[in-house]
Parts: structure tokens; sequence; C-alpha cells
């Protein structure tokens, strides 16, 4: 079966779920998307790690990597396998250097360690075309990611977005010491990048 390589085009709360988030998925030469909705846990381990924000203390994810590094094997690719009832399967295909072994896992778990490792993502053109979503045009692209910034956009993550923006330099370093003391990483992340702008 052809396998259809994936890029992650964004991580947002999910309207349906509380406390969950929605992962999607674009596929590389064409306009489908695949959303997975995902764990907060899970969420904030992507985010983290496409924000190369360096935690204070390996998170599980990280200890993979280190443990693959220790023991002399690699991830080759990350691939979105099944759909059954609603729920997605995915595979992480490892390599020793001698013979390759498929793990399964969630594709939360899979796309997190699969990040860590820089290896592509995959799924197949049966799960494409009963899970994925076609993006006919980008205006309507454009609307849909207005009314998800909007319906995410609570008044404490605006309030917070205003108390960034009127911080010192010294104010924001403490403010990120916090965040990552508190393994707040995706405060940290929003922080760093006010840092950035200035710089």
């Amino acid at each position: 079966m052809d396998k259809i390589k994936l890029e992650i085009l964004g991580l947002s709360p999910s309207q349906s779920q509380s406390g969950s988030f929605a992962l999607v998925l674009g596929e590389e030469y064409g306009n489908r998307r695949l959303p997975i909705i995902i764990g907060m846990f899970e969420a904030q381990a992507i985010a983290i790690e496409m924000e190369k924000i360096a935690p204070n203390r390996p998170m599980t994810h990280d200890l993979f990597k280190q443990f693959a590094e220790q023991f002399r094997f690699t991830v080759r690719e990350i691939m979105i396998s099944e759909l059954r009832e609603g729920i997605f399967f995915a595979k992480i295909v490892c390599f020793d250097g001698v013979r390759e072994s498929v793990i399964d896992s969630r594709p939360s778990d899979a796309i997190a360690i699969g990040i860590r490792f820089d290896v592509p993502i995959y799924t197949n053109e049966t799960i494409l075309s009963e899970a994925g979503i076609t993006a006919s045009n980008s205006d309507e692209d454009d609307e849909e990611q207005e009314e998800l910034v909007r319906s995410s956009n609570r008044p404490t993550a605006r309030s917070f977005g205003d108390q960034l923006k009127n911080a010192s330099a010294e104010e924001l370093q403490k403010l990120l010491e916090e965040a990552l003391g508190n393994e707040e990483y995706e405060r940290a992340a929003r922080i760093r990048d006010e840092m950035s702008k200035r710089n």
C-alpha cells in the first residue's frame, strides 16, 4: 500500500472535547487534512518540541529518545496505520543498524517521538479517504482558522498577551524561568516568542 506523507499543520484546543486538542495533519502534496483528537499531555509534548523549548527535566518522549540513543537504535518513520471505530492507530518504525522493528503506538505518542527524531509521518489512502477532510479553497481555510482563533481567544489569553507586551526584558526573563519551573511549556513558548520579537 502506498504511503502518503503528512505534515503537522496545527495544534489547537478541541471544539468538541474539553481538555483535548486537535492535531491537524496535512497531505504533503495535496489539500486533504487529517484531524486527530489528542490529550493535553501529548499536545504539550508535541508543542514544546515544535517550539524547541528545553524542559528542566526530560519528558516521557525525551526519555524515549535518550533510551534509543543509549542503546543505539533510531526511529525511521511514523505510520498512522489504521482507523477502527473512530480510533486511530500508529506504528513507530525503528532500526538498530541490523534489523527493523515496528512498535504499536497511539498516534499522539508516535508523533511526539517522531518529531524528536525529525522523521517523516505517513498514512495511507484508506485512512485519508475515510477520515480526511478536503480543503476546497484558501478562503474557506482562512475563515475556519479565524473562527478557531476567535473561539480559543478567551479574555484570560488576551490579558496574558497584554501583560507580556507591557513587561520589561527582566520581567519576561523572570516569567520564562517561572513557567519552565512549573513545566508550563505553552506559556513559556508565548513568553519566548515575545522576547524574540524584541531582539
